[in-house]
């Protein structure tokens, strides 16, 4: 992104305005009055075409400037990262998440298959942000 580090740092660090930029977010609630740094635990609704789940997720981590750890906690359970790093006058954000499906909705085979699904639905996500600063 050719966008200045410190306004991508600020919109991916306002955790409540991450459903405006991301597609699969209906809705963000915080659980407690803690809205960001490591420990800020809230519900989203996640949508992906047909399929809604409510995923509660907490922050493990937090390096402020640089990146947020999630562990979610939902039907689907795992752990996430944003980064956002510095890049001659830029900012390069990247997103990876690791992801565990329960055994009766196909486990690592859903996981697999629904791969390339999810990485194109975070990739718009990730184009939506940098249309939105």
């Amino acid at each position: 992104m050719a966008v200045a580090h410190d306004r991508v740092w600020a919109a991916i660090s306002d955790l409540g305005s991450h459903q405006i930029w991301m597609r699969d977010a209906e809705w963000v609630v915080f659980v407690d009055d803690l809205r960001r740094g490591k420990g800020t635990r809230m519900e989203v609704m996640s949508v992906v075409g047909p399929f809604r789940t409510l995923d509660r997720m907490e922050v493990t981590g937090w390096e402020e400037g640089r990146s947020i750890e999630v562990t979610h906690h939902g039907l689907v359970k795992g752990r996430g990262t944003l980064t956002a790093e510095p890049d001659r006058g830029g900012t390069v954000v990247t997103w990876e998440e690791d992801l565990t499906f329960p055994w009766w909705l196909g486990g690592p085979v859903t996981a697999w298959l629904v791969r390339p699904v999810l990485t194109a639905i975070w990739r718009g996500n990730l184009h939506r942000l940098e249309l939105s600063l």
